[in-house]
């Protein structure tokens, strides 16, 4: 005869059963949640790192900006320096002239300018040109957000002026090339006209442009 299957027996059998199959499912759920959690981990940090890097980074470019900038503030120093002591130079001889009018007559003969007159050393209106290279590549890489507003303040003022002597050559050569200076009755007034031109766009402005120098420079040293 055959047994009769215990019922008892068969439902702690299943019992068991459900219970390791819960087990089961239960352990896959940590196993989901601690990968989860690792590549939110992961994702955060490579984030971070990121950030980190890119923040590097930035400082890095700034601090190289920064140092061209200077670089350049204290070559235009030394070129407007010797610029100012040209300049001078030039509006003593206009001077003479101004007050020459043998010596008009020379600077102004047979419808011809003779600039030797006036200036020197193989220079013309201006000694030399000021850069202002490193400047325009600091603004192009958005340098005004990274750089206290004081120091932003200068920096425009300081490029400006720059800007404004070298103004001074198209001023002057638009004296140069006016029909009425090529008149030997106008010398006196194209000469003054000249003199008028240098003392207002560069060799009164130089000295206040040097002082701004200075000054941006050792900021720019301090915030190093």
């Amino acid at each position: 005869m055959e047994e009769k299957a215990n019922p008892g027996h068969k439902r702690t059998a299943q019992a068991q059963k459900k219970h390791k199959q819960e087990v089961y499912i239960l352990r896959d759920l940590r196993e989901y949640l601690g990968e989860s959690l690792l590549i939110i981990f992961s994702v955060l940090l490579a984030l971070f790192l990121t950030e980190f890097i890119n923040n590097l980074h930035e400082k890095s470019q700034t601090r190289e900006l920064m140092e061209n900038i200077k670089n350049e503030l204290v070559k235009n120093k030394t070129i407007e320096q010797a610029q100012y002591i040209y300049q001078g130079e030039v509006i003593k001889r206009l001077d003479s002239a101004i007050n020459n009018p043998a010596l008009q007559q020379k600077i102004i003969a047979n419808g011809e300018f003779h600039y030797e007159y006036i200036f020197s050393g193989g220079h013309g209106v201006l000694y030399n040109d000021l850069s202002k290279v490193a400047w325009e590549v600091a603004k192009s890489q958005n340098i005004f957000p990274k750089i206290n507003f004081k120091l932003v303040g200068q920096l425009t003022t300081i490029y400006d002026d720059q800007e404004r002597i070298a103004k001074l050559e198209d001023k002057v050569a638009g004296v140069f090339l006016s029909y009425e200076s090529r008149n030997p009755k106008n010398a006196r007034e194209t000469l003054i006209l000249i003199r008028d031109n240098y003392k207002g766009w560069a060799y009164d402005r130089a000295p206040g442009l040097i002082r701004q120098y200075d000054e941006a420079i050792k900021a720019l040293e301090e915030n190093e």
